[in-house]
């Protein structure tokens, strides 16, 4: 019994024609009219297998097929089916609709689990106009509330909660998502690897342990604004010649630690910014990200030494405020062990990796046994319409997570889950 590669294939291209951009891309993020297309065509589709529908009140997309019921709760897989502006056909397609693809395979060979198998498309995982990335899951998991979420808008003024209800959910219908958390045995979500490990190693598929933390800080360098032709090079306190020293200060602290951080300045601005006045304040966004909260405060403590240094020397001050740390998730052991069985007996070469990027999975971790697989990326190319994944490669992880979830369904433990709750990270 293995997946169907080309009709697989034949779903993600048909999808990639909601919000395709004269650019060669998909531009849908959650709430556009592509969107709300893609979810109607997603729910009939669903609903003609057979599966019994809900939308929960953050707008997932819920289809179950029933199991035998010798087993108690669901078994879950899914991902996201929203893109960043002229993204890749893959980024959250591939594991909805592979998981669509699966249940498919199974209802043809007539194979019903004795849990119940359900597909989940999460709300707004991308980052959108609203500021809500991981939207969905987050939002199922209780890390957001209603509470939060009762007057976000997005740039244009229009209303989350009016989409939310437009989309057949609803801040009013929150509190009943932490009922459902109860029937989730597991949850897997398959996904490209956005990076070049696996292609390095020449192996298709990964199995993933951990989701790694991440660190973010506003910088504010501030220095004196003159005029560019009457201050000598020795009076100046030019603050973006020190937020320059200050993002190659970062780079450095991270190749130096050879520690699998990663140190990303990824967006700068710069006042007053005119060609003839010198710099008088930048403000950029610092981000650490690594797979042990150890290694990303070091690596955070040996960047501000650096930069104070930068500081004293050019004469400017650097104000700095944290607005995200989050901690590094580890994924279930049972379930990171089941899926590497199975890979072993497909005889199916693997690694385990850490997800450098944030996915639903992490989220899902909070009130489920969650792990993911990851999909070889050529050349790493994701958030782009050059984001590639081949048939043969995504055919593999497909079979991978098919069986998986077969072994899964035999031999998952039965004690009961302990839900973290408002536990808060």
């Amino acid at each position: 019994m293995q997946v169907n590669i080309q009709r697989l294939m034949a779903d993600i291209e048909a999808y990639a024609d909601y919000g395709k951009s004269a650019h060669g891309g998909v531009t849908r993020p959650s709430f556009s009219p592509a969107d709300y297309e893609v979810r109607e065509r997603f729910i009939k589709e669903i609903e003609a297998m057979g599966l019994e529908v809900t939308i929960d009140g953050a707008a997932n997309i819920w289809g179950r097929l029933k199991g035998t019921g010798k087993r108690e709760g669901s078994l879950v897989i899914g991902s996201h089916l929203d893109s960043v502006p002229n993204g890749g056909k893959f980024d959250g397609p591939l594991g909805t609709l592979m998981a669509k693809e699966i249940i498919k395979t199974l209802l043809e060979h007539n194979v019903t689990l004795d849990h119940d198998l359900e597909i989940v498309s999460f709300t707004a995982e991308e980052s959108n106009d609203f500021n809500l990335s991981t939207f969905g899951s987050r939002s199922f998991v209780g890390r957001l509330t209603a509470g939060m979420l009762e007057h976000a808008c997005d740039s244009t003024g229009r209303s989350l909660n009016a989409e939310l209800t437009k989309a057949g959910g609803g801040l009013e219908h929150f509190p009943l998502m932490q009922e459902m958390w109860k029937k989730k045995r597991a949850f897997i979500e398959l996904h490209i690897e956005q990076g070049q490990r696996l292609e390095s190693a020449d192996i298709a598929v990964a199995v993933i342990d951990k989701v790694v933390g991440a660190y973010r800080s506003n910088v504010r360098v501030i220095g004196q604004s003159n005029h560019s032709g009457t201050t000598m090079m020795e009076h100046r306190q030019d603050a973006l010649t020190a937020a320059a020293e200050m993002v190659l200060a970062v780079e450095r602290q991270c190749k130096q630690s050879n520690s699998g951080v990663v140190g990303t300045v990824g967006k700068l601005n710069v006042s007053p910014n005119a060609a003839n006045i010198v710099p008088g304040q930048v403000d950029f966004i610092f981000e650490v990200r690594g797979e042990t909260e150890e290694k990303i405060q070091q690596t955070i403590a040996a960047v501000q030494k650096a930069w104070n240094e930068i500081a004293g020397r050019r004469q400017v001050k650097v104000e700095q405020q944290t607005f995200l740390d989050q901690k590094p998730v580890m994924l279930d052991k049972e379930i990171v062990h089941l899926l590497q069985k199975t890979a072993k007996q497909m005889r199916e070469p693997y690694m385990i990796l850490p997800s450098m990027a944030v996915h639903d999975a992490a989220h899902m971790a909070k009130i489920t046994k969650s792990a993911m697989v990851f999909v070889k990326s050529i050349d790493g190319k994701s958030h782009c319409p050059e984001e590639l994944s081949l048939p043969e490669d995504i055919e593999k992880a497909g079979n991978l997570i098919l069986q998986g979830i077969i072994n899964i369904d035999r031999e998952l433990s039965q004690k009961p889950l302990v839900y973290q709750g408002n536990q808060e990270t």
